[in-house]
């Protein structure tokens, strides 16, 4: 049976407490402000909402560096991260939101001092925001190997040039910098072509092209932006652990992204289970509640089963990431890549059907954590690739 930590358990009913005391209230609000103000920048009551959770020390809580973050392990990250999930606002509140999380993490084991100062300093002080450009629009990008973008040294400086797109978190006014995978030299083993490289968005030949929607949603402030690279140039120094290290560090990136991913997954299927059994009591069609409906007592009985068997999936490959690494672990972690977005997606699914026209429209949160979660099995790798892993791991064994 999994025991949480002292810590962990300690920081579960401090966030518990903040989330129904500061962010469940202030969801409205943030949407009003939103409406009223820069389409493409925070808020005044993130920012409001930031100092609070600064002050309660439930900042950073993702990292395991004790230097950095919390000093947390996976599995005690695990249900403060599904904690956070449940609303959209709240991860980023604590600091804790994709994609500055596995850029923080890149920047903390492969950046240099100078990178550290410069970039994550002011990231783990929530001063600014970060994007991570991987994906390209004229290849399939599930295979990383057929990223084009080029990063070719000259000199004492590299050039850029590719198109990226379905990079989060680009339009916002916040994000100062990005963190770009091309090739930088296609002779070299597969494998081995690619690399990573430090671009602030600022410099001369970033061009943010368009915001990509989402199911007709632009996700604002936050977005995701289709990029061109043109002629870019940056310093040599910006260049991430070496030429050809980009396939390592992805990995040491995606691991603790994709399950963070999922643990936010499992909070959102759980805030829709609790709105499905509401609307269920509540709601009467006729001549009775909606609650003594055989059909939807069987949607509510197999949406709590579906969340446990993904909490429980997701807890192993937390554990297993803490105790025998990620690459031991890359089954488990491919298992609830696919498991957790899915389930997330049936769920809301069916809260969805109880609300009926309610459920697709914006007074509730569910259509728009719909069109959320479906990316979730194109995000860091769709369904079909990671089940690949998991075949080619199942057939492989003696």
């Amino acid at each position: 049976m999994f025991e949480f930590s002292d810590r962990s358990k300690e920081l579960q009913d401090k966030l518990l407490a903040f989330m129904d005391e500061h962010i469940y209230p202030n969801e409205a609000e943030f949407k009003k402000q939103h409406a009223e103000g820069d389409h493409w920048s925070s808020p005044p009551i993130l920012d409001e909402l930031k100092a609070k959770a600064k002050a309660e020390g439930l900042w950073n809580l993702f990292l395991p560096e004790s230097d950095y973050g919390a000093g947390l392990t996976n599995f005690e990250y695990a249900p403060l991260c599904e904690i956070m999930g449940r609303s959209p606002m709240a991860p980023e509140v604590f600091n804790c939101s994709a994609p500055d999380t596995g850029n923080m993490e890149v920047l903390a084991r492969y950046g240099t001092d100078e990178h550290k100062k410069q970039w994550l300093e002011p990231l783990l002080e929530g001063k600014i925001r970060s994007c991570f450009s991987m994906t390209e629009p004229a290849v399939a990008s599930s295979d990383a190997t057929n990223i084009e973008t080029e990063i070719r040294r000259e000199g004492d400086e590299y050039v850029i040039n590719g198109r990226k797109w379905w990079s989060s978190g680009a339009l916002d006014k916040h994000c100062k910098i990005a963190i770009v995978m091309g090739k930088n030299d296609p002779s070299a083993p597969k494998h081995k072509q690619q690399s990573m490289i430090l671009v602030p968005l600022d410099t001369p030949g970033v061009k943010i092209e368009r915001a990509l929607h989402v199911f007709g949603y632009d996700h604002a402030p936050h977005g995701h932006a289709e990029v061109h690279y043109d002629n870019v140039r940056v310093p040599a120094s910006n260049m991430l652990l070496g030429e050809g290290r980009g396939f390592e560090i992805a990995q040491g990136r995606l691991g603790p992204g994709r399950i963070h991913h999922c643990m936010r997954s499992i909070g959102v299927a759980e805030r829709a289970l609790e709105a499905m059994v509401a609307r269920a009591k509540s709601r009467n069609a006729f001549g009775q509640r909606l609650a003594d409906m055989g059909g939807l007592r069987q949607e509510i009985a197999r949406s709590r089963m579906e969340i446990e068997q993904a909490r429980l999936l997701t807890l192993n490959a937390a554990h297993m990431m803490d105790t025998v690494g990620n690459k031991v672990a890359r089954r488990e972690i491919a298992m609830i890549k696919v498991v957790a977005p899915n389930m997330a997606c049936n769920v809301v699914d069916r809260a969805i059907q109880a609300f009926g026209a309610m459920g697709v429209c914006q007074d509730t949160f569910l259509a728009s954590a719909y069109a959320n979660l479906r990316t979730l099995r194109l995000a860091d790798g769709p369904d079909e690739v990671h089940m690949e892993s998991i075949a080619k791991l199942e057939i492989g064994k003696d």
